[in-house]
C-alpha cells in the first residue's frame, strides 16, 4: 500500500468552490472498516456538481468527490470481504458526507459494498456506475408496474446522456420498442446503434403540457423532470408508468392530475443513492445478463484523474455523450 496517493479534493474557501489534485495519506481517509485501492471511478451529472459547487451536494469540506468507485479491497476489518476481493459502490453519501471514489484509496463501510459481478471487469462496471444501476432501477420499476413489451412503446428522455443511454441499450434488449428524446439530433446514429427504433427532438416533450395528451407512451423512463416530465405522464397510455430518476431540465412538476384520475397512470420516483442492497444486488444481476457489453463500450469514454474538473464542467453543460470512466490506478 501506498505511504501517499493522489486523490482530487474539493474546498470551499469564502463560498468559492474550487476542485484539485492533492496528495494524501491513509490517516487523511475517513472512518470505515474496509480500506479499497480505488482503480476506476465515474463522472456523473451528480458528480458535476459536487465539483464545481453548481449545486450544494457536497455537505461537507474538504470532501472527495466521486459517488461511484470500483476497485479491489487492500484491507479488511470485516468478515464480508477480505484483501484481495473485487467490489464497487454506487452513492451512499459518497461525495456528499464520506470522501467519495476520484481517490486512489477510499475507506468506506462494509455495508456499503456490492461484489463485482463476474460478467464485468471494474471498467466496465463504471462504465455502468450510478447511471447504468438508475438506468436498471427504472427498468426494475416499469416491470413491477406490468409495463411489458407487448403494451406499447416506451420513451426514453435525455436519452444521449449516461442513464438515458443506458435504459435505451436494456429496454431495447428486452424486446421494447424504444423511442428516444434527445436535444442533440447529431446523435440519432449512436442512439439507434444502442437501439432506439426513434429519435424525436427534445422540443416536442418541452413545451407546457396538456392537462391529457393523445395516448402516445406504454411507460417511460424520464432523466428531465419538469415540462418534459410533465408531457411524458400527460401522453402515457391507459394504466402506463413513468420511472422519473432526474431532474436536469428543473424540479418543477407542471402537470395534471387528470393522467392519473382519467388514466390510472404511475409516476414511479427513482432513488439510487440509498436503495436497499437486496435492491441494488438484484439491479446489478440483472445488468449483467441484461446488458450487452458490446453497447457498453460503444457509450464509453476513458479519461485520467487529471481530467476530471473540466469533464465536471462539460457533462454540465451537455457536452458529454453516453458514460465517462475515470482511469485512477492499477
Amino acid at each position: 500500500m501506498k505511504d501517499r496517493f493522489r486523490a482530487i479534493m474539493v474546498r470551499n474557501d469564502g463560498g468559492t468552490t474550487r476542485a484539485g489534485l492533492e496528495e494524501l495519506s491513509l490517516p487523511d481517509l475517513m472512518d470505515g472498516d474496509v480500506v479499497v485501492a480505488v482503480s476506476h471511478s465515474t463522472v456523473n451529472y451528480k458528480d458535476g456538481l459536487a465539483v464545481t459547487g453548481r449545486a450544494p451536494v457536497v455537505r461537507k469540506f474538504p470532501m472527495i468527490p466521486g459517488i461511484d468507485l470500483a476497485g479491489t479491497v487492500e484491507t479488511s476489518s470485516n468478515p464480508k470481504f477480505k484483501p484481495g476481493d473485487k467490489v464497487l459502490i454506487n452513492g451512499y453519501g459518497l461525495s456528499e458526507n464520506h470522501f467519495g471514489g476520484y481517490s486512489e484509496f477510499a475507506r468506506v463501510n462494509a455495508d456499503w459494498l456490492v461484489p463485482l459481478p463476474a460478467a464485468f471487469s471494474p471498467a466496465e462496471a463504471m462504465a455502468i456506475g450510478t447511471a447504468g444501476y438508475t438506468a436498471m432501477l427504472c427498468v426494475l420499476a416499469l416491470e413491477d408496474a406490468h409495463v411489458t413489451p407487448d403494451k406499447g412503446p416506451v420513451v426514453v428522455t435525455g436519452a444521449a446522456g449516461g442513464v438515458g443511454s443506458v435504459a435505451v441499450a436494456l429496454l431495447a434488449r428486452l424486446g421494447y420498442r424504444v423511442v428516444a428524446s434527445t436535444g442533440r439530433p447529431e446523435e440519432e446514429a449512436y442512439l439507434k446503434g444502442l437501439g432506439a427504433a426513434e429519435i424525436i427532438p427534445r422540443t416536442e416533450l418541452s413545451g407546457a403540457a396538456k392537462p391529457l395528451a393523445k395516448e402516445r407512451w406504454a411507460g417511460a423512463v424520464d432523466t428531465v423532470g419538469s415540462s418534459t416530465l410533465a408531457n411524458v405522464i400527460a401522453s402515457l397510455s391507459y394504466g402506463g408508468a413513468v420511472a422519473a430518476c432526474g431532474l436536469a431540465g428543473g424540479m418543477d412538476l407542471p402537470a395534471s392530475v387528470a393522467p392519473f384520475i382519467l388514466r390510472g397512470v404511475s409516476l414511479l420516483g427513482i432513488e439510487s443513492v440509498y436503495m436497499p442492497m437486496t435492491r441494488r444486488l438484484q439491479a446489478w444481476q440483472r445488468l449483467a445478463r441484461d446488458l450487452d457489453v458490446k453497447a457498453l463500450a460503444a457509450m464509453t469514454q476513458m479519461i485520467s484523474l487529471k481530467d476530471v474538473p473540466k469533464a465536471a464542467e462539460d457533462i454540465l453543460a451537455g457536452r458529454i455523450r453516453g458514460r465517462l470512466v475515470v482511469e485512477i490506478g492499477p
